[in-house]
């Protein structure tokens, strides 16, 4: 998610919540041809079918649902409420 987030920024996150169109979400990528990925941060921007549409802040870079389709709600894990920059 960078420039938005860097390496060793700490986030806050509100886990159980439903998806916020707009906002930067913790979710759970769905396994790729070389095996699982990681837990991710996308930002949420619209509903499709039975979930949600997840992008990344730079285009250049990730893995988001242009790659691998819409997430399911289950995989979307929490909101992003606030960051705190590494020193």
């Amino acid at each position: 998610m960078e420039p938005t987030y860097v390496d060793g920024d700490r986030l806050l996150v509100l886990y159980g919540v439903r998806p916020r169109i707009g906002r930067a979400h913790v979710i759970r990528l769905p396994d790729g041809p070389d095996g699982p990925r990681p837990i991710a941060v996308k930002r949420v921007t619209r509903t499709v079918g039975d979930g949600w549409w997840v992008e990344r802040d730079n285009p250049a870079e990730g893995v988001d649902s242009w790659l691998v389709g819409e997430i399911p709600t289950a995989d979307v894990l929490g909101v992003v409420l606030l960051r705190v920059k590494r020193a």
